[in-house]
């Protein structure tokens, strides 16, 4: 510890792509006393932990990096896996960060020294760290979903989740349950099927699946792309296709057409793909696209046509020791249970994944049961001076991860570098500025997509406890814009003693 009484400036919880990122700007900066402390045994936060068959990005990899670190090498324009992966572990060497993370330290929980203005954070070690600032950078694909169903703990067989692929399992010739149809269900669903004996699929809600526009990228294309402008402009298309099919799509719904036509172009997939009529109907959503995360994949809904593998609609009652049984008695026998059932990702205990108390112990779980969803910015609350999420209410638009990780990264060093010029141990949002962008939020969520009736068959994940969905009504431009132009003033800022 300094004679300042703390261990770093910035502590940054979570070495996924948001801690990794806003290391390199921290860096950049000259903001170079900082650790960042994960869980994991590795970097890549997500794609580390999930590594199940056919796990891949959902957007095009040009998207899908940071802009000041291009890569020119993707094998196909929706990357796989072990490419993210090996992405994370060269942005971490390149920028020399493998020193300053500690691995296999879980944060348990953190509290705010008004007296000192330093934060203090309990690990499960035991131990304990103190850091000026904490960056909050554990995303929100972290902690994986259990279903509640009856008798799921007296299941003989294998079971396993999505996130936690147990890779030690040969699933050639098994019976094989898979509970869930969204986004990882979508990518493995395909890559399984032609391996098992047997594959019953349970949905409760049929996913929006459409096309994906992926190809692989041989040697020449990849060349072409280190060419003078090939990567930039490769990237803004690739920008502008993503910003079209959810941020504009969702956000813009009842003034734009966009999501009519991604209605009309799933449905179309979904002839091409399902042969049979009452199948057909079976995987047809009843709510409007971009309720819910859509899923874009070019063999998902044809492997429902394969002779081993069975869609069953009907819900399930409860699991029993060899297999899953449904609402009319039907038991489906199996020899594994794969649970594809997401993450925690507006529930409490996951933004953040540890307790946090504040100012006077001000709790922020219980504060925000209390208020609601929100943060200015989708970066700050008040009441907890000093702390900073990546990836918080009100944060993320539904564009490219790697845009809210630059956006609210930039947002952040303008309130450390302005502290740093006034000597300011202390900031904290003020109330006035968090209660202000949060109404300009409510007032222009009208116009979005999930407030369409057809939602509330959706069983979304994007809405909270509270009915809200704390995704950022706003093109990915204007959030860009605002990180680098919000009024300084919105925040307090003070010197300790």
């Amino acid at each position: 510890m300094t004679s300042n009484g703390i261990d770093h400036e910035v502590i940054i919880v979570g070495a996924g792509f948001s801690g990794i990122g806003a290391a390199i700007k921290l860096r950049e900066a000259d903001f170079d006393d900082f650790l960042l402390v994960d869980e994991a045994d590795g970097v890549g936060g997500t794609w580390h932990w999930n590594t199940y068959p056919g796990v891949a990005v959902d957007i095009p990899s040009f998207s899908y990096q940071f802009s000041f670190e291009q890569r020119a090498d993707w094998s196909r324009v929706y990357a796989l896996g072990h490419e993210l992966k090996a992405y994370a572990e060269t942005c971490v060497d390149k920028y020399g960060l493998r020193s300053r993370i500690r691995f296999r330290t879980t944060v348990t929980g953190a509290e705010f020294d008004s007296d000192q203005h330093r934060w203090v954070l309990h690990t499960d070690g035991g131990g304990d760290l103190t850091a000026r600032f904490v960056i909050s950078a554990t995303g929100v694909l972290t902690r994986p979903k259990l279903p509640e169903i009856p008798g799921i703990s007296a299941f003989d067989g294998v079971t396993m989740h999505t996130a936690r692929w147990d890779h030690r399992q040969d699933l050639r010739g098994k019976r094989v349950a898979i509970i869930g149809t969204g986004a990882s269900a979508v990518q493995v669903i395909p890559e399984i099927a032609p391996k098992v004996a047997r594959l019953t699929v349970f949905q409760r809600t049929p996913i929006w699946c459409l096309p994906r526009p992926d190809i692989p990228l041989p040697a020449p294309l990849r060349w072409a792309l280190r060419l003078p402008g090939g990567r930039p402009l490769t990237r803004l298309i690739s920008q502008t296709y993503v910003e079209i099919t959810f941020p504009i799509a969702a956000h813009y719904y009842s003034s734009l057409p966009t999501a009519a036509v991604g209605e009309r172009l799933g449905l179309a997939h979904l002839r091409r793909q399902v042969h049979d009529p009452a199948l057909r109907e079976k995987l047809t959503p009843r709510y409007a696209l971009g309720c819910k995360r859509p899923g874009f994949s070019n063999d998902y809904l044809a492997t429902f046509n394969r002779d081993n593998v069975t869609l069953e609609t009907d819900p399930i009652a409860g699991i029993t020791a060899t297999g899953v049984r449904t609402a009319s008695g039907t038991e489906h026998p199996a020899d594994v249970l794969i649970l594809a059932t997401g993450f925690k990702v507006m529930e409490s205990g996951n933004m953040p994944t540890y307790d946090l108390h504040g100012v006077d112990g001000l709790d922020l779980e219980k504060w925000w049961d209390d208020n609601r969803l929100q943060a200015y910015e989708g970066v700050s609350v008040p009441g907890f001076p000093n702390f900073f999420s990546i990836i918080g209410p009100y944060g993320y638009n539904g564009s490219s991860y790697f845009a809210l990780i630059e956006n609210q990264t930039r947002h952040i060093l303008r309130c450390l570098r302005h502290a740093r010029a006034g000597n300011a141990t202390l900031i904290e949002v003020t109330e006035e500025a968090n209660d202000r962008f949060f109404r300009e939020m409510l007032a222009r969520r009208g116009n979005q997509v999930f407030w369409q009736d057809s939602c509330a068959l959706a069983n979304s994940y994007y809405f909270d406890k509270h009915g809200d969905v704390p995704l950022r009504p706003s093109t990915t431009v204007e959030a860009a814009w605002r990180s680098g132009h919000f009024d300084l003033d919105d925040y307090r800022f003070a010197t300790a003693g």
